[in-house]
């Protein structure tokens, strides 16, 4: 009978076509199947990819390369050592036989051939290890020794030398084969003398070596094999985690990040190294669509004001209205102007173009200039103006943004710093360090409070909500810019009462000294202008 099983999986269309429901069902059934198996990874046919492809690993090629050396490295140890123990061991029993046959042939000189069956009755009565001692006659009757006949290889041989032969042995187990190192001795009379030692123990050695050789290279081979899977598998579960976060970035996900596990290796220091890019492409992103939905927020009133404007001017009848129309617009379209060229700014610094001009900067000196501006201006207002700071301080970085930092942090102190009661004390401090220079811009005003001050450093922010004071939000956003070109910083802290913000640069290492020296040597501070009021 036939099985079952072929009755069922050989049907006609006619069959198939009766039982379409049922079949249909069972068709999806192992389609769901299928793809299950396909899915979860463990079809035979997904089995042998994976194993393929931790094979194709650099892991596992570089493994397989250190286990091939390692066992062509072993090979030729044990190779070497067997070569030099069996020439060792040879050498011996040659010198060995060598002795016997020089005794035989003085034995041989002095008495005969009565001699020579004297000596070698003896030699086999002494049971000499592995000795072994054959005088045959012409006719191939044994005389004296203990091999039982003269081997067939030395029957017709007429020429004295060494030979290699073999000898049947009885033992317990049935007879067996040894192998013997002799040296033959043709006499005139038609004698045959063999002198030999039994060196089955030297073919033992060698099949030892031949074990290890072979048990080491496999046990070399598993282990390595094995070893190389296992550390290919977890390099490409690595791999495939930093692959798994980038097409999953690619897709949209911003904050996905590549996993570190923590171990130090080259891995996590290439896993932070991306997510220290990854976190830098965010924040660009970020301020980008920051940038677009604050551009068309705070661009969209100073805009419809212009237009307002010229339309007005338009309509106006008198010149004098005009005039003041186009002025008004002036001053608005030079607004505009001075947010774009903020924001070009911004994106300039944060791009790094302007890291290919950096030069050596006297932070100090550019401090002085600036105050220099900015002194009377404070004045005007009724306010005090201080400045400290030291002959140099030197910064690699570029002189314009620096100084363009500093300008926006006391513009930026002049309209929000001022106290509702008093007058404006502003001061500005460049504090040098070992491994970085502090400009500090200080006053006496409301200050900022604590948790909007992380917040204040982002485009078009501003604490002031009704925008009664001009400004675009943008100046403290292009100081922190500049600070990370710089790859420095910009805090702001309690001035107690108003507020104090500190730009730190890192002092240009081949510089310090230098400006060390000078400074010692002018005198420290430069007390001249330590205040201006």
């Amino acid at each position: 009978m036939a099985p079952a099983a072929d009755s069922t999986t050989h049907s006609t269309p006619a069959e198939t076509g009766g039982k379409s429901s049922g079949t249909g069902k069972n068709a999806d059934t192992s389609q769901a199947g299928y793809a299950a198996e396909t899915v979860t990874g463990r079809g035979p046919h997904t089995q042998r990819r994976g194993i393929w492809r931790v094979v194709r690993t650099s892991t596992f090629r570089l493994v397989a390369i250190y286990l091939l050396v390692f066992a062509v490295s072993v090979a030729a140890v044990l190779a070497y050592t067997w070569w030099q123990a069996q020439r060792l061991l040879q050498a011996q029993i040659e010198q060995t036989i060598a002795a016997d046959v020089r005794g035989i042939a003085e034995q041989y000189a002095i008495n005969g051939p009565g001699g020579v069956v004297a000596v070698l009755r003896r030699r086999t009565q002494q049971g000499v290890p592995g000795g072994l001692y054959l005088l045959s006659g012409p006719d191939g009757k044994v005389l004296a020794g203990n091999l039982p006949q003269l081997p067939e290889e030395l029957q017709k041989r007429e020429r004295s030398g060494w030979v290699d032969f073999t000898i049947s042995v009885i033992t317990p187990s049935g007879p067996r084969e040894r192998h013997v190192r002799a040296y033959y001795i043709h006499l005139a009379e038609g004698l045959h003398i063999v002198i030999g030692r039994d060196i089955e123990h030297l073919f033992q050695f060698r099949r030892v070596i031949r074990n290890v050789l072979l048990w080491t290279l496999g046990l070399t081979t598993l282990l390595g094999i094995g070893g190389g899977l296992l550390l290919s598998r977890n390099f490409l579960r690595r791999i495939d985690g930093i692959t798994a976060s980038v097409r999953a970035i690619r897709a949209g996900r911003l904050a996905r990040r590549v996993p570190v596990e923590g171990s130090g290796d080259e891995l996590d220091r290439l896993a932070e190294a991306l997510n220290d890019m990854l976190d830098q492409i965010e924040r660009l992103m970020q301020g980008m669509r920051e940038v677009s939905s604050n551009i068309a927020h705070d661009l969209k009133t100073p805009l419809t004001r212009l237009k307002a404007q010229t339309e007005n001017a338009l309509r106006a009848g008198g010149e004098e209205q005009r005039r003041e129309a186009l002025a008004s617009t002036i001053a608005q379209a030079d607004e505009l102007l001075r947010t774009f060229n903020s924001l070009l700014l911004i994106a300039r610094a944060e791009a790094g173009q302007a890291r290919a001009g950096f030069s050596e900067v006297d932070v100090a000196e550019v401090a002085r200039e600036v105050a220099e501006l900015y002194e009377p201006i404070v004045e005007d207002m009724g306010g005090e103006f201080a400045l400290h700071a030291p002959r140099r301080a030197l910064v690699l970085g570029d002189r314009q943004l620096i100084a363009q930092a500093l300008v926006n942090l006391l513009e930026n102190a002049m309209k929000y710093g001022v106290p509702k009661e008093g007058a404006l004390r502003l001061s500005v401090e460049v504090r040098t360090g070992r491994e970085h220079v502090d400009i500090i811009v200080s006053d006496n005003g409301p200050g900022i409070p604590e948790e909007m001050r992380e917040k204040v450093k982002e485009r078009f922010v501003r604490l002031d909500k009704a925008r009664s004071a001009p400004g675009s939000g943008l100046g403290l956003s292009l100081v922190a810019s500049i600070a990370r070109l710089h790859d420095g910083e910009l805090r702001l802290e309690d001035n107690a009462p108003g507020l104090r913000a500190v730009l730190r640069l890192p002092v240009r290492r081949d510089a310090g000294k230098a400006g060390q020296s000078k400074g010692d040597r002018g005198g420290g501070i430069d007390t001249s202008g330590e205040a201006r009021a």
